[in-house]
């Protein structure tokens, strides 16, 4: 599985809160930091297991079941793209 935003997505840190947001035509999505990892390593390339292994540097812990759980929940959402 190789996760990608969806077209009408964009991943976008807002500096003056401090924070990572997913901008849609008219919806703006709050991340907490882990999710906003992930999205980062989504770009349309990596398969899940390396977004685990590059997310591994930095997190502890990290399950593959977890990310994959994730991307599920932003596929429903129509968010995500998973090819």
């Amino acid at each position: 599985m190789i996760p990608r935003l969806a077209p009408h997505v964009a991943l976008r840190w807002q500096p003056a809160r401090e924070e990572w947001l997913l901008v849609l035509p008219e919806e703006v999505v709050v991340l907490n930091e882990t999710a906003a990892a992930v999205l980062a390593l989504c770009d349309g390339e990596r398969p899940v297991e390396s977004i685990v292994s590059a997310l591994g540097e930095s997190y502890e812990d990290v399950e593959v079941s977890d990310v994959t759980e994730l991307l599920h929940d932003l596929a429903g959402r129509h968010l995500v793209v998973l090819s």
